[in-house]
């Protein structure tokens, strides 16, 4: 049976009892809220304005949504774009009105995951929006630009909130332990191991000391090591969203350090992406596509490589498959390096797209009947076998009346390099016969 006399603020999740009632107590996000910086000047200069903070989870979205309530004496509206729709919005503003019309106090309308809502219900905050009624209040973890419709978007200013780093974590640490649970010891490698758990998430970090706390008084113990943290915390989740900007950032990393051929930063990305539950498959496939746009015929084996990792995935699965794919990116980030073959492709795609249907050329089609040949069908064909040295010097390939277009130029990096000089001969072979 719960105490009648139990203090309601010291039975609040831990998280709630360490939310700051100033700014000047928010940890992080000093390029925002450090002196002359923006949402530091939006709190001084005594004008709401509506706004987006995007960021990951637990880095203050809500908490600077209710001190911005606070600094300017507002009503707080929240809520919640998973559980709400469009009743709960014009629920919302009629209560805004009721609140100016009682009391002459203006609202912040605050939504939280902005990003879950769809059009109609975006476009139904608008209109009060505009009016002044509502001062609106966006958090989410999604891109803006990409979830949030434009003409929303255009009447918010928006604000990129950034993870903790291991240093804000550990301040926030040591302000938890020192207010809420001043009699647990831990040790350093214990307060490193959770520091790293919360991977930059403020009440990720809080919700593990408040498990900690639990169970530590459960066993009656008052010091928390290693051993401990094994016994008490389930396996350690990266911070990793499948579907959302980590994931695509996460992959871009990855694509861009191969790129680079950066061999120690291609494969921290690829594992910090399987650490976080990527699906070793959709990697996989990543990893025959970077081999196919960035390196291309400069080496080979490294589609054959790619291909190969990605069976040898299929055949043993985790996590002993993964090794493969490691190893396929380890390959392509010192493979040497060549976009020709992707470039020449898209430049034949868009030649091609704004260029008329131009016909085969007679000598070059297929003659399988007798009327085909007696229609000219192959005539004049040169088989290249035939010709000096299998190459027939001066032949046109491309359609009557179309000039000669050079969408592939090589490399002189790998393989490709000596294909290069190999097409370098060859046209000289053809200048020469056109000269004939």
């Amino acid at each position: 049976m719960p105490d009648l006399f139990e203090d309601p603020a010291a039975a609040a999740p831990l998280a709630e009892r360490l939310r700051p009632k100033h700014i000047d107590e928010v940890i992080g996000q000093p390029h925002l809220l450090g002196e002359g910086r923006p949402l530091r000047l939006a709190f001084q200069s005594g004008k709401l304005h509506s706004m987006i903070l995007w960021g990951p989870p637990g880095v203050g979205k809500t908490t600077l949504a209710r001190l911005m309530a606070s600094a300017f004496d507002a009503e707080f509206v929240p809520l919640s774009a998973v559980l709400s729709g469009v009743k709960d919005i014009r629920e919302a503003i009629a209560q805004a009105q009721q609140v100016l019309h009682l009391y002459g106090r203006h609202t912040i309308l605050f939504v939280d995951e902005v990003h879950r809502f769809n059009k109609s219900q975006q476009d139904a905050f608008l209109p009060f929006v505009e009016q002044g009624l509502v001062t609106f209040i966006g958090a989410t973890t999604e891109n803006p630009s990409f979830e949030v419709n434009n003409a929303l978007l255009s009447r918010a200013q928006v604000y990129v909130l950034h993870a903790l780093s291991s240093d804000e974590l550990e301040q926030l640490f040591d302000r938890a332990q020192q207010i809420a649970m001043p009699d647990l010891n831990f040790t350093y490698d214990a307060k490193e191991r959770i520091i790293g758990y919360a991977d930059g998430d403020a009440r990720r970090l809080l919700n593990v000391l408040e498990q900690l706390q639990t169970a530590a008084v459960t066993a009656g113990i008052s010091g928390i090591d290693s051993a401990f943290l094994d016994n008490t915390l389930a396996q350690n989740l990266r911070r990793f969203d499948k579907g959302g900007e980590a994931f695509y950032d996460q992959i871009s990393a990855l694509h861009k350090s191969v790129r680079g051929s950066n061999p120690d930063a291609a494969l921290y990305w690829l594992v910090r992406m399987l650490d976080g539950g990527a699906d070793p498959r959709y990697m996989a496939r990543r990893i025959v596509r970077m081999a196919w746009e960035d390196i291309g015929l400069a080496d080979p084996r490294a589609i054959q490589l790619a291909n190969d990792a990605a069976q040898t995935y299929e055949r043993l699965g985790s996590p002993e498959g993964e090794l493969a794919l490691a190893q396929a990116v380890l390959y392509l980030a010192c493979a040497p390096k060549s976009n020709a073959g992707y470039v020449a492709y898209n430049a034949a795609r868009a030649f091609v797209a704004q260029d008329g249907s131009r016909e085969v050329p007679l000598h070059l089609r297929n003659a399988p009947t007798k009327l085909m040949k007696q229609l000219d069908y192959g005539k004049s064909y040169r088989y290249a076998h035939d010709e000096e040295g299998g190459y027939a010097a001066g032949e046109n390939y491309f359609p009557a009346g179309m000039h000669e277009v050079s969408f592939y130029q090589p490399t002189d990096r790998g393989l490709e390099g000596r294909i290069a000089e190999k097409l370098q001969r060859l046209r000289e072979l053809d200048s020469a016969a056109k000269n004939n």
